[in-house]
């Protein structure tokens, strides 16, 4: 039989947000509907004809951090979720808040969403293929795509793991969280640590199977990017360890040694992340076989997006601890719709794409009608939705 764990002290259970760890994580939901709408517009994409480098510098430094530190983020609060709510209420919490949503995306928001996809190859008229087909043969032949939602799941499947540990072994989050805790007025020695730390989850995967590989079981619509599954669990860990004492005095403080260096966290990631262009640029141009990477260049661009993952996982959250009295009205007023943003944004951004497909318009142009309309239609989707009751305490 499952023992509750001890009570902790009140400061770890109390449930008040903190608006700067907010801010971090709706800033990334932006980062995210930005990524999306412009890589249709990138050399290294095979969408749009409009096409601009500057757009591949944007998904490079994205995709090389933006994930990686919102797992992170998402993992701050687990403990005192589950310290506040109880084994059984933060399952069936997360079920409600994760696993509902993810089954509606897969089943329903994400076909619908692709659908412009088929419909660029099957021109009106020329087939009667139509929307119910569509969504049939995504279920019975596939592909089942998963689009954004692969983060949901993953997340889900996190948060069990926390909760197998918090209910069997709840002294482990408790002695991470001390040992992080300790740390809070060692900047410099953190730092070091997590970057040391972000090496091992993640290099010897990149070394081993690179980075374009997904694990996705039997087609079903579960994929991850296979070299980073230690690198999300490892920095959701971490989130969780920090989340686990008072975030308000621990690393993660608003005056705190980590947010007053947020400016230096940024400028070594900025150098890593020249060396991420660095090694795409000889990528492209030296190596034999861009496709058949030497085991040397895995080596070399692993550690240089693991060292400017970590950075960054420090340099975001830390900018907005340390401006956390600054107002910031549009990440403020975005913070509650943010999660429901997130979910239903990709059926803007592929229909929009669809939209301005054949117009001979400039991948500025374009992009900025993508943009704009989806952060628009998305948001204005997100707050009607939300005066639905049962719709608001899920999103």
């Amino acid at each position: 039989m499952l023992q509750q764990p001890a009570k902790t002290d009140q400061a770890t259970v109390s449930p008040t947000r903190i608006v700067a760890l907010d801010r971090a994580r709706t800033f990334i939901t932006l980062l995210v509907l930005l990524h999306h709408s412009v890589v249709n517009y990138t050399h290294f994409g095979n969408g749009d004809k409009a096409r601009w480098l500057g757009f591949d510098l944007i998904v490079l430094f994205n995709d090389s951090f933006f994930m990686a530190c919102m797992f992170l983020i998402s993992g701050l609060f687990v403990h005192q979720s589950l310290t506040r709510r109880g084994l059984s209420n933060y399952v069936a919490n997360r079920a409600w808040r994760l696993g509902v949503p993810y089954l509606l995306s897969i089943f329903v928001l994400m076909p619908l969403a692709y659908y412009p996809t088929f419909l660029r190859y099957h021109l009106p008229g020329t087939t009667d293929f139509n929307y119910v087909h569509f969504w049939w043969r995504v279920f019975t032949v596939g592909p089942w795509p998963s689009g954004p939602a692969w983060f949901i799941w993953v997340l889900l499947a996190f948060d069990a793991i926390v909760a197998l540990v918090w209910a069997y072994a709840p002294g482990a989050i408790g002695g991470l969280g001390k040992a992080i805790y300790a740390l809070r007025y060692r900047p410099g020695f953190a730092f070091l640590a997590f970057m040391a730390f972000s090496v091992i989850v993640y290099v010897p995967m990149r070394i081993g199977i690179g980075d374009a590989a997904w694990f996705e079981p039997h087609g079903y619509p579960l994929p991850i990017q296979t070299s980073r599954i230690f690198l999300y669990l490892g920095y959701f860990l971490v989130g969780v360890g920090i989340g686990a004492m008072d975030l308000r005095s621990g690393v993660f403080a608003e005056n705190g040694e980590l947010a007053a260096r947020w400016m230096i966290w940024l400028a070594v990631a900025l150098v890593f992340y020249g060396g991420i262009l660095a090694l795409v640029y000889i990528k492209h141009n030296s190596l034999p076989d861009p496709n058949s990477q030497p085991q040397w260049f895995r080596a070399a661009y692993g550690l240089a997006f693991a060292l400017f993952s970590g950075a960054m996982a420090f340099a975001e959250p830390g900018l907005f601890l340390r401006f956390a009295k600054t107002p910031l009205r549009l990440l403020d007023a975005m913070r509650p719709s943010a999660y429901g943003i997130f979910l239903i944004h990709y059926i803007f951004i592929i229909w929009l794409q669809y939209v301005v497909y054949d117009p001979p318009l400039s991948p500025f142009l374009k992009f900025a009608i993508v943009f704009t309309g989806t952060l628009a239609g998305s948001w204005a989707t997100v707050i009607a939705l939300r005066k639905i009751p049962v719709l608001g305490r899920m999103i």
